[in-house]
């Protein structure tokens, strides 16, 4: 599974990060990054993505079909 943020609907509020330090950090800009999604399971990564205030991050599976939202 893949993970993308969206920059320009991320709003910083850290959500994934607090879920999924390993695979999210915010960079300097207090935007979302992706570093790992294969840090965690799955699941984890839904729960950071159905997290998310903005709808910022992106899942696709591993032949880049979105999957979620």
């Amino acid at each position: 599974m893949r993970a993308k943020v969206d920059r320009e609907l991320c709003i910083g509020a850290a959500n994934c990060v607090g879920i999924a330090p390993t695979v999210f950090k915010l960079d300097e800009d207090n935007k979302s990054v992706v570093l790992d999604p294969s840090s965690v399971p799955e699941k984890t990564l839904f729960e950071a993505a159905e997290n998310c205030p903005s709808d910022a991050i992106i899942l696709e599976d591993d032949s880049g079909r979105q999957i979620y939202p």
